[in-house]
């Protein structure tokens, strides 16, 4: 019988059913950390705009320690609908497409991985297929504490107004951070899930988004029930590895997400503002060990 279960496990491994190295138990959900997000839809707002203070009200709070969610998190709703209607700071409007979706984000460790589970119900679509690959993306990313303002506006530390898909602008830039040094810790660490062909991929922003060559992934998949999403993601604390942040128990870091909904691709996407994950420790989502 033992050589039986060995023998399974080795074609099971080798048809990529079971990650290397992954053997770790499913958590237990109603044991996690559970709050609702609500990403928004940002229009044309990158960095540069977020602290102009003849367009972005909020700059002079941001200068004084002020968060983005803690001044736009009630009123998240309003504010995505406001932009995606070009109202405000989207010169194209998409037909169809929704202002800020809900998503219930959920988060436990066992002391070797952490889990994290995002739910959120299918909005309206009808847009252009930019990405007709993928339905939908999600991704998050961790930040230590080093990159310019990621404590206080989450990931739009990373989003500029020379990258791609930003009105005017040519050639395929894609994000990255001021200063942005592996070396020296400044980057997020970026993880990401597509639908298709539903499987992650683990990797950074520094001075550039590179889309690979992270070790702490060690398994992502999304299936959609009826109309509602559910997107889970198993990450080991400590990957020991450039470009990877490895989580301390204790510490909390600075945590964002978005989702690229209806086959959106680059600024098109909803995200969140910037929260804390704090891992046997305060945050906005308190991670602990079951």
């Amino acid at each position: 019988m033992f050589s039986i279960r060995i023998l399974t496990a080795a074609l099971l491994a080798g048809t990529g059913l079971i990650t290397a190295g992954a053997a770790y138990a499913t958590p237990d959900w109603s044991k996690a950390a559970s709050r609702t997000i609500t990403v928004v839809y940002p229009g044309v707002s990158p960095i540069e705009w977020i602290r102009k203070g003849v367009d972005h009200s909020g700059a002079r709070g941001m200068k004084q320690g002020e968060t983005c969610v803690n001044c736009h998190e009630k009123e998240a709703a309003d504010l995505g609908q406001r932009i995606v209607t070009g109202q405000k700071i989207e010169p194209e409007p998409i037909k169809g497409k929704v202002g800020s979706i809900p998503v219930k984000v959920e988060a436990t460790h066992d002391g070797t991985n952490l889990y994290l589970r995002f739910t959120w119900k299918q909005p309206p679509g009808g847009g252009p297929k930019m990405d007709p690959d993928n339905e939908v993306k999600l991704a998050f990313m961790l930040e230590a504490g080093k990159v310019e303002l990621a404590n206080l506006g989450g990931c739009w530390s990373s989003c500029h107004n020379d990258v791609r898909t930003m009105p005017g602008v040519k050639g395929d830039k894609t994000k990255y951070v001021k200063d942005g040094s592996l070396a020296n810790g400044v980057f997020y660490d970026l993880i990401q899930w597509q639908s298709k062909p539903n499987k992650g991929r683990d990797g950074y922003i520094a001075d550039k988004r590179v889309m690979e060559g992270g070790k702490g992934l060690v398994e992502a998949k999304g299936e959609k029930k009826g109309d509602t999403w559910t997107v889970t993601f198993t990450r080991k604390l400590s990957p020991n590895n450039e470009g990877d942040i490895n989580l301390e128990p204790g510490k909390s870091y600075n945590f964002g997400f978005a989702i690229h909904d209806d086959h959106t691709y680059g600024r098109y996407h909803h995200v969140s503002f910037g929260y804390k994950l704090g891992i046997d420790a305060d945050g906005d989502l308190k991670v602990m060990k079951q």
